[in-house]
Formats: structure tokens, C-alpha cells, sequence
């Protein structure tokens, strides 16, 4: 894969401050313009950034109708009315409800929780949902990571006798439901201060708004920032403001004492020796849970997470495991199918955007369909099956353009939608389909940026390899944890070659384990080059190359070193 190598520059403005910076913290000005670059030029935001404190998370009470949620909790505690938690079937909702439930146990016995079926019910309020309620007598509905377009479901609930709690971070439509309560940081009348949170994450304010009002500590909801964690990295969220608090301390507990469900799903994904980072969530962690909800119900997911010990964690951890074998194997032969009938059947070349559909494919897998196929063809991509006499499938973006917003534009010929910017679902009728389709191919052709549709890497500095020093990634590994907004940082270094001791290591021999050197150092650098066996016998020639990487502390039994992952190499 040819990439494009983007570099970025500061202003000389910001060069300034760079330097003031780096003189005011005593950090490596490179490090120092990584910090500029992400808006933290004082040395008080740098403390802030580099030692996130609970402290500084924001009054829960700044957030919409959160008052009214509180005193509507507390009333039904008091009146000992039953209460349903209810959530979306990923890992953003099944994490959400399974924290709203631990806590909420704990004060009342009157308490269930409901996980809509994907095929059966789809996302989000379903009549289905709301018949069982009134089946098990319950007066108050929480909702986590949906509902903030359940108009009709809400209204079709009061009608029975049920109040509803929204707790979302999804788009409100101009009408919200009328519900006793819309906690929603991004209701156009929202003051709170951080808009980016996860479903999880709402679900965790409500709480933290719920102890400090009657008197509990904050330790008592400090052990379930391991679920918010799981849902931030999970769901694809910016990792800066409040999210970066929570996942800092969440990662924290996930690495210390995890709850019994997620050390059950730790220990069968082989890291129970490990330091679990973002990286082990998003593709070890999440998609196992989100293999419930894919391949049979995410209630089992909620289950697993609210295992009361580790045996039973063990042996349910076993059943997500089996649905994530099976999950792959789908993944796998659906992407395949896809990427044969782009290749063959389209014009790819003259699209910007791409809409597939076969109603034939699971719909549980079309989401991570959708996503292979952004990341194969840079373009956005939505794919569709057929669900309960409907279409429906899943969006996926990429930077620059707002696929919700270009969803939210076909909404006359939409039956359902909703999502993020860069993530999003809908379903629609048959006969509606080549309508959306060459809708949807219209705007991406108006809007997706040409320079968008090719791999692409944006480098943060170029350095010399005696840059790379023990103190250099120790403060380097303060910008952690990484994840969108607070990218891992990309550096440049040119004319390094062979030190003599670079071999070809994997199964198949087509990764390059390097050891390298510049002008700058005789000791060499340890590298490694997956699938780069292109540039083996050049390199083994000792002629200079250029390369692009990031940088990680590596560990080999007790021996920690620095080790360079290398993303691209350029032969000059």
C-alpha cells in the first residue's frame, strides 16, 4: 500500500508558544509541539492533561432535565415502584445498562433490565420492550445510548402508565419525546460543557448526579469506570476533555481489580498478563462483547457483565468467545462477497461513495462490513440487508464527511435512523432503495474531499534517532491513552539504514525486524516492519531509507525497550 505522507506545521504564533512551553514545563520541544497542537499551550493544561484528576470532572447537574431525572429515580425508590434499565444491544449499550443495574441493585430490589433483540425488535424503544414492561408491572423505564427519537414508542408508553428516563449522546431530531426526563448533552439547549461523551458515559453521570445528591461517596461508582472505559474506546469517542478522565481512570481499574464479567473476557482474550491498553478493547475486549448482540442477543453480554463471580464469568466468557469465532467467520465471507461485487459490478474509480446491498447478509455483521469497506476504498461506505420486511444496514465515514448528516438529508424516504458523524444506521423500504442509493452517491460526489480517498498519514515531527531516548518516550507516554482527537503521534526520520542485525521474521517471513542507525547514533534501533518483505533486500544493502513510525515501550520477559513500529518506508 502506497501511502501519502501529510506533514505537519505550526503557525509562528504557535512556534512561540512552543518554545515558551517547552522552556516552562522542561519537556523536548518536539513533545512540546505535539501539546500546542492539541490546544494546550499553558502549563497549568499540561498538568491538566498529562495528570487527569476526577476533580475536574463537571457537574452532573449542568446536564439538560438532569434534576428531573434524579428526583424521578429517587420517587420511584421511595415508592417502590419496579424500574427497567434499557440499552442498545452494543458494547455502548450493554455496558450502560450493566452500570446503571450494578449500582441501582444495591438500593432496590425492584429492578430489571431489557436488551431489544437485533433481528427481532431492532435499535432502540421497541413496542416489544415496552409490552414487557407493562407485562412485569414496571413504572419507570431508563434508557441508555437510545431513545432520543423514540417519540412515538415514549408517548405509546405513557399511555400505559410508564414514565420514561432518556439517558443518550446520539442527535436529538427538533422534537424530543415526552419523556419525564432527556439527559442529552447535545440538546440544542444544552449548557453542559463536554458534548462528546459515550452512552456509557451518560449513564455514568446520571449516577455520579445520584450520589452526590443523596449523600454517597464518589467511591461507591468509581469501580464501574472499567465499563466506561470499555464504551468510550468501544464506541469510537474523542479521548480529550471528560472522556479522558474516565478512560484514564477506567484503564486504571481495568487493570487492577476488573469486574468479575471483564476479567472472565480478559482472561479468555489471553491478557490477563498484559497492561491492557485502548488498543486491547477496541479489538480484543469490545468485539467480543459486541459478538452477543451480533450473532444471538446482547442481553447475554449484559449477563456476562453483571456475574457476580469468576467462575460463572469464566464459562459465559466462553459463549461470547464462540460468537465471536462465529462472528469472524461471517465477517470474513460477507466482506469477501462485497468487495467481489464493488470490484466487478462498479465503477469504484468514479464513485466517492459506496452502497451495497445483498438481503441475503447477517445483519448483525454489516456494520463491520461497512467498515472494511471504508477502510479498503477510502471512501464512505453503507451496507444493507433485508430485516423484517424492511432494509437496513450501517453506515461508516471518513474524515471530513458527516455521514449522518448526509443519512439525515434522505430522512423523507427513511422509515429509521441515527448515529454519529463518522458511524451511523437506517432502514427503509425496498421500493425506496435506488432512490437512496443515488442519493446518497450524489452527496458523497458533492462533498467527500478527493484528498480523503487515499491511505493517508499525517506525520506530527520529523526527528533524528537520538531523539528517541528513555526520557523522550516516558514523557511521550503522558499523552496516553490515544484514541480519536488525541491521536498516537506519527514521527519522520530520514536516511537511517542497516545496522547489520535486520532479518525477516513472521510465519510466512514477511515482516522485517529491524535494527537501524542514522548519522546521529552507533547504537542501534529496534524496529519492526509488518508486511514490508518488499524492501528487505534494499535495506539489507545498507542504502538509507526514510521512515514513518510510532514509537512504544516493548517488553521481552523482565527487559523493557523502546521499539519503533513502523508504518511506511520510503526508498529515496
Amino acid at each position: 500500500m502506497t501511502y501519502k505522507w501529510n506533514y505537519l506545521t505550526l503557525t509562528n504564533d504557535q512556534k512561540n508558544k512552543k518554545e515558551k512551553l517547552s522552556q516552562e514545563v522542561n519537556i523536548d520541544p518536539v513533545l512540546a509541539e505535539l501539546l500546542i497542537r492539541r490546544g494546550i499551550d499553558t502549563k497549568d493544561e499540561v498538568q491538566r492533561f498529562f495528570r487527569p484528576d476526577l476533580k475536574d470532572l463537571h457537574d452532573p447537574f449542568l446536564m439538560p432535565d438532569m434534576e428531573k431525572a434524579i428526583k424521578r429515580i429517587e420517587k420511584a425508590i421511595g415508592d417502590k415502584e419496579r424500574i427497567l434499565i434499557y440499552g442498545d444491544y452494543d458494547v455502548d449499550g450493554t455496558t450502560a445498562v450493566s452500570l446503571v443495574y450494578k449500582f441501582l441493585r444495591r438500593i432496590t430490589n425492584n429492578l430489571d433490565y431489557y436488551i431489544p433483540d437485533r433481528y427481532d425488535e431492532g435499535y432502540g424503544i421497541s413496542e416489544k420492550g415496552i409490552e414487557y414492561a407493562e407485562k412485569t408491572g414496571v413504572k419507570l423505564i431508563i434508557s441508555l445510548d437510545c431513545g432520543i427519537k423514540a417519540i412515538a414508542k415514549v408517548a405509546s408508553a405513557k399511555e400505559k402508565g410508564i414514565d420514561f428516563i432518556i439517558c443518550d449522546h446520539h442527535m436529538p431530531d427538533d422534537e424530543l419525546p415526552d419523556a419525564v426526563a432527556v439527559v442529552d448533552a447535545k440538546r440544542p439547549d444544552s449548557t453542559y460543557p463536554y458534548q462528546e461523551l459515550s452512552g456509557c458515559g451518560v449513564g455514568f453521570k446520571l449516577l455520579h448526579a445520584f450520589i452526590n445528591r443523596n449523600g454517597f461517596d464518589f467511591s461507591e461508582i468509581e469501580p464501574l469506570l472499567d465499563l466506561v472505559a470499555v464504551s468510550i474506546a468501544s464506541d469510537i469517542v474523542p479521548i480529550t476533555g471528560e472522556n479522558r478522565i474516565l478512560m484514564h481512570y477506567g484503564l486504571e481499574q481495568l487493570n487492577s481489580n476488573p469486574s468479575y464479567g471483564l476479567k472472565g473476557i480478559i482472561d479468555i482474550c489471553g491478557l490477563s498478563r498484559k497492561k491492557i491498553g485502548v488498543g486491547d478493547i477496541v479489538f480484543k475486549i469490545g468485539p467480543r462483547i459486541n459478538a452477543s448482540g451480533r450473532m444471538m442477543n446482547g442481553k447475554e453480554a449484559v449477563d456476562l457483565l453483571l456475574a457476580s463471580d469468576f467462575a460463572s464469568a469464566r464459562e459465559k466468557s466462553k459463549n461470547i468467545d464462540k460468537y465471536n469465532e462465529d462472528r469472524r467467520e461471517l465477517d470474513k465471507r460477507i466482506t469477501d462477497e462485497a468487495v467481489d461485487f464493488i470490484d466487478n459490478h462498479s465503477d469504484i474509480e468514479r464513485l466517492k461513495g459506496i452502497v451495497i446491498y445483498n438481503e441475503s447478509w447477517h445483519k448483525g455483521i454489516v456494520g463491520i462490513v461497512a467498515s472494511r469497506l471504508t477502510e479498503r476504498y477510502h471512501r464512505p461506505a453503507i451496507v444493507l440487508t433485508k430485516s423484517n420486511d424492511l432494509i437496513s444496514g450501517s453506515a461508516r465515514s471518513v474524515a471530513g464527511f458527516d455521514v449522518y448528516k448526509a443519512i439525515e438529508s434522505c430522512r423523507d424516504i427513511l422509515e429509521n435512523f441515527g448515529g454519529h458523524t463518522y458511524a451511523a444506521g437506517l432502514s427503509l423500504r425496498e421500493e425506496n432503495l435506488e432512490e437512496f442509493k443515488r442519493r446518497f452517491e450524489q452527496i458523497s460526489f458533492d462533498e467527500v474531499n478527493p484528498k480523503t480517498m487515499y491511505p493517508q498519514i499525517t506525520i506530527d515531527a520529523e526527528i533524528a534517532l537520538n531523539r528517541i531516548t528513555p526520557e523522550f518516550v516516558a514523557q511521550l507516554s503522558k499523552f496516553a491513552p490515544f484514541g480519536p482527537k488525541n491521536e498516537t503521534p506519527f514521527f519522520l526520520s530520514r536516511k537511517v539504514f542497516d545496522a547489520g542485525g535486520s532479518r525477516l521474521v513472521g510465519k510466512e517471513l514477511h515482516h522485517i525486524k529491524m535494527e537501524i542507525v542514522d548519522e546521529t547514533v552507533t547504537s542501534p534501533v529496534q524496529a519492526i516492519a509488518f508486511g514490508s518483505v518488499q524492501y528487505f533486500e534494499t535495506i539489507k544493502e545498507k542504502r538509507p531509507f526514510d521512515i514513518c513510525y510510532t514509537v512504544e515501550e516493548n517488553v521481552h520477559g523482565s527487559k523493557a525497550f523502546i521499539q519503533l513500529m513502523i508504518k511506511d518506508i520510503r526508498i529515496p
